[in-house]
């Protein structure tokens, strides 16, 4: 393994926004492969007033060298003014997917 793994967290307004950005991210090559937990239950304040949103999170498993164009990405797509976007070192895991994930993302020219 080359290229060090991270994985970015992403909510979303709900399981079709999150699967919409999801694909993309993977179509472009930017992520190896993307998982939707669909149903989670965020609170927070917003212009002073508590929310409580159900939304969904997206998993994006990816690179380190492709995570800025990846939040980029994120950020231009995502219906949110402010979406949640973090972004976590992966430091273990199958040596065997992780090589799999560093595949796909350096695919077409990457």
């Amino acid at each position: 393994m080359g290229e060090r793994p991270v994985l970015i967290m992403v909510t979303c307004g709900g399981r079709d926004d999150a699967e919409r950005l999801g694909e993309a991210l993977v179509l472009e090559h930017l992520a190896a492969c993307c998982s939707v937990v669909p149903t989670v239950h965020s609170f927070y304040y917003w212009d002073d007033q508590l929310r409580r949103e159900h939304e969904s999170l997206l998993l994006v498993k990816t690179l380190e060298s492709q995570a800025a164009e990846v939040q980029d990405f994120v950020r231009s797509h995502h219906n949110y003014e402010l979406p949640e976007i973090l972004q976590v070192a992966i430091e273990g895991g199958s040596s065997a997917y992780l090589s799999w994930m560093e595949r796909q993302v350096t695919k077409a020219g990457r």
